[in-house]
């Protein structure tokens, strides 16, 4: 559905209104989406511009693939507009975000370069799929009626936004059920929360590994939600966006835990804070990395899982992630899930946390809940509730199995097969934008 012309003149309104004396904060952002941007609001100067390498199925649904370009843009805007571009966006695009939001202006040009070049430190596995017996033992063990529950508990907060008090106490309780899941305290596992220049925590549970304790995998989804209102008295339950994902995140470790599983690389799981208002508790959490000794061998986000928009089960999106995993995670439901049916999609830029991580040159891939036309449109508002996806966690349990298999064949894995990074693509030239002239109300 387009955004009505009302809608459109609200969205305008909420930019002036939010933005009329906020600090300048730099975004990029995809072209859609900065479209929408220029709409609503006409002040926010774009800085650069960059022809993107991406490749996306020929057709909807297809395995074969091709390449095709899509053009982000470097912005600064007013702080204050982060959450109502993220409805307008919702709503004009029936798209998630399309952005990432950066704390710097060098920062964003620096990500505007570096988008699709080579990674800086590609360690790439062998994928080989060699522990059938060890998956084949634990994905019994995982329960659509756990996950549905803990849908439920974080559906229960008023909102889950990441400067809410809300938000917090959605963090604190995560925290305190990451803990009660390690059981007799078990000295490899560390749970904690990774505080930021916001209110909300992100959550992080990790299980450090034995043989390659230099090499992690990590398996993510956001914490926050979002819905239009003031911070405190909205509604947003984020039912499928994203407690879902997070569900199916407990669940795997509640497995893992009960099974009393040593991976050899190290195991990160982590609920991301600020997803929804440009992918701020990743995109810190992915700079950070830099500084850590430890390599990531493999990035999977789980964004939305419970609502089956089609009758294909999983769906493997193409662009912004690396298509040697993406062949591995389609590799894995054959061999571990061979009733389901996989489809393959793209969702343009900057829509979920994984790119915060592809952007640093990390490998990813995110499996998704229905194809980029036939999602939960009702994210974003007061109706993303259980009973949106029928009042069970029957399709969620699919993205938890998927989650659970390629975590412990990464896990289990010893050296990798490969550690030097391919050549570099050449790079595609930034374009200057043009001087902008700031609207009176913009500052």
């Amino acid at each position: 559905m387009k955004l009505t012309l009302s809608c459109s003149l609200a969205a305008a309104a909420l930019f002036t209104a939010a933005g009329a004396a906020a600090a300048p904060t730099w975004i990029t952002i995809g072209e859609r989406a900065h479209a929408v941007l220029l709409k609503a609001a006409p002040a926010a100067r774009t800085l650069a511009s960059r022809e993107v390498a991406v490749t996306v199925p020929v057709q909807r649904g297809a395995a074969a693939l091709k390449a095709a370009t899509e053009t982000v843009h470097a912005v600064e805007i007013d702080e204050e507009m982060l959450p109502t571009l993220s409805f307008a966006v919702h709503r004009e695009l029936r798209k998630c975000g399309g952005f990432a939001r950066h704390e710097s202006m060098a920062e964003a040009l620096a990500t505007l370069q570096r988008i699709d070049g080579a990674p800086a430190s590609l360690l790439a596995p062998s994928y080989a799929i060699d522990n059938q017996a060890l998956v084949n033992t634990l994905m019994p063990q995982l329960q659509a009626s756990n996950i549905l529950s803990t849908i439920q508990q974080l559906s229960n907060f008023q909102n889950r936004r990441y400067n809410s008090t809300h938000g917090v106490n959605a963090s604190n309780w995560l925290f305190a059920q990451w803990q009660a899941l390690n059981p007799g305290n078990r000295r490899d596992i560390q749970v904690r929360q990774i505080t930021h220049s916001w209110a909300q925590k992100s959550v992080e549970f990790t299980i450090y590994g034995t043989g390659n304790a230099g090499e992690t995998v990590i398996l993510g989804a956001h914490l926050d939600s979002i819905a239009s209102g003031p911070v405190e008295t909205m509604r947003a339950p984020g039912a499928d966006d994203d407690a879902s994902g997070v569900a199916g995140l407990t669940e795997v470790i509640r497995v893992l835990m009960a099974s009393n599983y040593v991976p050899k690389r190290n195991i990160r799981f982590i609920a991301y804070a600020a997803e929804e208002v440009g992918l701020w508790g990743s995109q810190a959490i992915a700079a950070q990395q830099a500084s850590r000794r430890d390599l990531v061998v493999g990035v999977m986000q789980l964004d939305m899982t419970a609502f089956q928009g089609d009758s294909t089960d999983i769906w493997i999106y193409t662009d912004y992630t690396n298509a040697a995993q993406n062949a591995f995670v389609a590799n894995l439901v054959g061999a571990y899930l061979p009733t389901y049916s996989v489809g393959y999609d793209a969702c343009g830029y900057g829509c979920s946390d994984h790119a915060s991580w592809h952007n640093k040159g990390f490998i990813t891939s995110f499996p998704f809940e229905a194809s980029d036309a036939t999602y939960n449109f009702q994210i974003h508002t007061t109706n993303d509730t259980i009973a949106t996806f029928g009042g069970t966690a029957n399709h969620a349990l699919k993205f938890t199995r998927l989650a659970l298999a390629w975590l412990v064949e990464l896990g289990s894995d010893g050296a990798p097969a490969a550690q030097a990074a391919p050549a570099a693509k050449p790079e595609q030239p930034i374009k200057a934008a043009k001087p902008a002239t700031r609207a009176a109300a913009a500052r």
